[in-house]
């Protein structure tokens, strides 16, 4: 039986990553359980949260769409806000079918209305008050986000 001295790498010593950086990286990871830790144990609060900045404007809207991208935007008296055909309302589609995805998981309608709010900030979100489900719209890009700010901007009946 034979004694291995070196170490079964089969890559090159100059293709390795250093040791020295796989150590500070392991501090690093170290460091930043230890500062979660402390923080939650300490119950420090949460900051910067969108969620819990002041409302600015509120409206209801019920959202309709299809697999095409076509999209419907309601009041909640059932009067059309707008009417996207299918080669602009894919957004709002696809946050309709996400949304009717979180319904359907508690058995809530998909027709009930959800909440656009615009927060302090500048912040547009969507809240469901049915399911707790939230989305931040100024992740999708500064064009999506317009499309639903025009929403929130359209004449009450």
């Amino acid at each position: 039986m034979t004694m291995q001295t070196q170490p079964r790498i089969h890559a090159k010593p100059d293709d390795l990553v250093p040791r020295i950086l796989v150590r500070i990286m392991f501090g690093l990871v170290a460091c930043v359980l230890v500062i979660v830790s402390l923080a939650t144990l300490t119950g420090r609060p949460l900051e910067s949260t969108p969620a819990m900045a002041r409302i600015i404007a509120e409206r209801a809207i019920v959202l309709t769409g299809d697999a095409s991208g076509a999209a419907r935007v309601l009041d909640v008296n059932g009067v059309m806000i707008a009417d996207f055909p299918s080669d602009k309302g894919g957004f709002i589609a696809g946050v309709e079918r996400v949304l009717a995805r979180e319904r359907a998981k508690v058995g809530v309608s998909p027709t009930a209305p959800v909440l656009l709010q615009l927060r302090a900030g500048n912040r547009l979100s969507l809240y469901d008050p049915a399911t707790g489900w939230s989305a931040e719209l100024m992740g999708f890009g500064a064009s999506n986000t317009r499309i639903f700010a025009r929403l929130l901007d359209q004449p009450k009946p």
